[in-house]
């Protein structure tokens, strides 16, 4: 678990260190989703990896803190496209749309997979929405 951590979060940080407007973002977001998507689907370990997250507590803690550095990637994009906009409110919806990223990916597995693709572009869509519009 705390090796994919330390490469999902230099993935995430890559994707995201240029980003500069809200095209970039949308762009570089929904890629990431896209490929977090694609490893659930072709990696059966993430699906237990998740299982032994919501089972044992210190797990629930790296996810959280996974949550958090990956939280602060994107307000540090939110930053360069909105320097007026309130900081607490973006860590807020930073952290809620890595939160509920996870979430969708859990309930996109556990279905169809045509309903799976479904959730998860309305995922996309939603999130995007409040990122770039705030």
């Amino acid at each position: 678990a705390e090796r994919y951590t330390a490469e999902s979060q230099a993935c995430i940080s890559a994707a995201l260190k240029d980003v500069s407007d809200a095209e970039g973002l949308k762009r570089a977001f929904s890629e990431l989703v896209d490929i977090y998507y694609g490893m659930f689907l072709a990696e059966p370990v993430m699906r237990d990896i998740w299982s032994g997250t919501q089972a044992d507590k210190a797990l629930r803690e790296l996810e959280l803190a996974d949550s958090r550095a990956n939280a602060r990637f994107l307000v540090a994009v939110l930053k360069r496209l909105r320097p007026g906009a309130d900081t607490v409110a973006m860590e807020t919806a930073a952290l809620l749309v890595w939160q509920m990223g996870e979430a969708v990916m859990r309930l996109a597995i556990s279905v169809d997979r045509e309903e799976g693709d479904r959730l998860v572009a309305a995922y996309k869509r939603m999130a995007l929405r409040e990122l770039v519009e705030g």
